[in-house]
């Protein structure tokens, strides 16, 4: 049952990793070159779908971690538990703080009622985001290698 915990906690916490860096890497770039206001909507509708998703994957995160790190306190690879678990719990906390008010706003946007620094607000959030990224990053290599 444990060695199911970690790999399930290891695995959800990759494909997160993965979602999130495709956002990053993938996602925005496009919606960028996109013309005219294709890119405004593309990211509004992520913004959107993907809002409604990432907070329960984050915190699911987050406490599978966490549990791991309390079940398995005695056995090798808790101290990089640990420090994966505090690292989601750093990333939770920018995405409430720095993050999700941005995101509110974006998801919202359309050609008629953008704000005039529309663009200047989303690569605020893109640079968070990157931190963000570097961040559940380090997290997930943390409990990788806790599994080793």
């Amino acid at each position: 049952m444990f060695t199911a915990l970690e790999v399930f906690t290891t695995v959800l916490v990759g494909l997160m990793v993965g979602v999130e860096f495709s956002v990053a890497f993938v996602m925005n770039p496009i919606f960028k070159a996109l013309p005219e206001d294709a890119g405004l909507l593309g990211r509004a509708h992520g913004g959107r779908m993907l809002g409604a998703v990432m907070p329960v994957w984050y915190i699911t995160s987050l406490v599978l971690a966490g549990v791991r790190a309390v079940a398995g306190w005695h056995r090798p690879g808790t101290g990089l538990v640990v420090t994966g678990a505090a690292l989601l719990l750093v990333s939770v906390i920018m995405s409430v703080l720095l993050l999700v008010p941005i995101n509110n706003r974006g998801k919202t946007w359309t050609p008629e009622n953008r704000p005039a620094d529309w663009q200047e607000q989303s690569n605020r959030w893109d640079r968070f985001h990157y931190v963000r990224v570097a961040v559940i990053i380090a997290a997930f290599t943390c409990l990788v290698t806790a599994l080793t």
